[in-house]
């Protein structure tokens, strides 16, 4: 046996113990830490070839293990802008050199500029709405800017579109011939019958001023179709501005819009009451305004129960923003002192296939690499991506009263290898002595 060897072996087994000793404090120093996990050292043994009677201790060497995939605990705040993921995935942030990186830490404030930066200055990454509905780029970062939440002034958004629904009774009557009653002939020789339904709706101009329009629905043919189960019928759809409406009398008719009605249809249904038109759809042209909005229809039915209708028209009235909200999709939206919204950004999530194999930088954030394998992008709750909760925070995976036990038995374990490197010592003191 070497006793050279023997002290060697002793010096690998004090350093060891010294990494395993750095592990511990790293993570006693940040059990505080926002999405801080725990890393911990693994030990293997280094064996040297032996021959006959003599044998030639080996050593110890480390390497360190994180426990990036080990959900923290999350937590309630009063800061919206506070994210946490619940399940797999990574926030992409950027820091000053503007390379993406991930993280788990969602402690999100707006710095001066209205960009969301966490505690250690990584700016949230997402897609903006300014073009649309945003699609994900899965295979890279492109596409990402920073997450602005300044909202200043006011916002107000023209109606493009809307969705009209509803029921239609199918026991109305049919509006007769003779007078012409139908509400598109603008009470040009009568006024519409008592089986005429009206519901009104509100759209936004350029401006966000509020435009009314005012929707007839009148029954004006019903034919029995072979077998003679039930009835098809036809109704008409004629839509005026609010505004134009007669005033002092008994009905709103005639309207003084230029050309009367600003939209007509007609809508089909088959003997179920389900709608048969190809489009069921209308577009208002407002002269007045200048609007342009095409009104999906197709979701009305005719069956036997009352009248009843809901309109969901697009634009935005002039209003201030008063706070930002952020659901589990990742969808950032901007609250209006009205109620209405409006997103502004998406935030995607970023996994690898082995998360624990990540490179840990500095400010709690990760990188890519061989091990971990190639980022991928998607948006929460898809492809096993986990869901973004706001005003929550992820803490620390640290269990302390595991670091503390692991510290007492890294102590123990280097004073144990300290006395095999001062015995050792000890042993050549005799040796030199016997010269003497």
């Amino acid at each position: 046996m070497s006793i050279f060897g023997s002290m060697k072996t002793a010096v690998s087994g004090m350093n060891a113990q010294a990494n395993r000793l750095s592990t511990v404090s790293d993570n006693i120093a940040n059990v505080n830490t926002t999405g801080y996990k725990a890393v911990s050292t693994s030990f293997s043994s280094l064996v040297l070839p032996s021959s006959g009677g003599n044998y030639n201790s080996g050593g110890v060497q480390t390497s360190v293990r994180q426990a990036v995939s080990d959900q923290g605990d999350i937590s309630y705040t009063t800061s919206s802008t506070d994210l946490a993921i619940s399940g797999d995935g990574f926030f992409i942030v950027q820091g000053a050199d503007g390379t993406p990186v991930l993280t788990r830490a969602g402690d999100f404030t707006k710095d001066d500029e209205g960009n969301l930066v966490n505690a250690a200055g990584f700016g949230l990454m997402g897609y903006s709405y300014n073009s649309g509905s945003p699609a994900v780029v899965v295979n890279g970062f492109d596409g990402l800017v920073p997450v602005n939440v300044n909202q200043e002034g006011l916002t107000a958004i023209a109606s493009t579109s809307g969705v009209f629904k509803g029921n239609l009774d199918s026991n109305a009557k049919v509006a007769p011939v003779a007078p012409a009653t139908l509400p598109s002939d603008n009470g040009a020789t009568g006024t519409p019958t008592t089986d005429t339904k009206k519901f009104s709706m509100v759209a936004y101009d350029t401006l966000g001023n509020k435009v009314m329009y005012d929707f007839y629905f009148t029954k004006t043919s019903v034919t029995t179709p072979p077998p003679a189960t039930g009835t098809a019928s036809t109704w008409e759809v004629a839509i005026f501005r609010n505004a134009d409406a007669a005033t002092g009398g008994t009905t709103s008719f005639p309207y003084t819009t230029a050309g009367g009605a600003v939209a007509t249809t007609t809508l089909d249904f088959d003997s179920t009451g389900k709608i048969t038109n190809s489009t069921g759809s209308a577009t208002i042209v407002d002269p007045v305004t200048g609007l342009s909005i095409d009104m999906d229809l197709s979701g009305f039915t005719q069956l036997g129960a009352a009248f009843a209708g809901t309109g969901t028209p697009n634009g935005q009235a002039a209003s201030p923003v008063k706070d930002v909200t952020i659901d589990g999709d990742g969808i950032v939206y901007a609250k209006y002192e009205d109620g209405s919204t409006k997103p502004l950004y998406r935030i995607p999530l970023a996994n690898v296939a082995s998360p624990d194999k990540l490179t840990l930088m500095s400010g709690n954030v990760y990188s890519a690499n061989g091990q971990s394998g190639v980022t991928v992008t998607g948006f929460p709750q898809t492809n096993g991506l986990g869901t973004i909760k706001s005003g929550a925070l992820e803490g620390s995976n640290v269990d302390l009263a595991g670091e503390l036990t692991e510290m007492i038995e890294s102590q123990r374990s280097y004073t144990a290898n300290s006395k095999v490197f001062q015995t050792g010592s000890d042993i050549m003191d005799v040796l030199v002595n016997l010269k003497r």
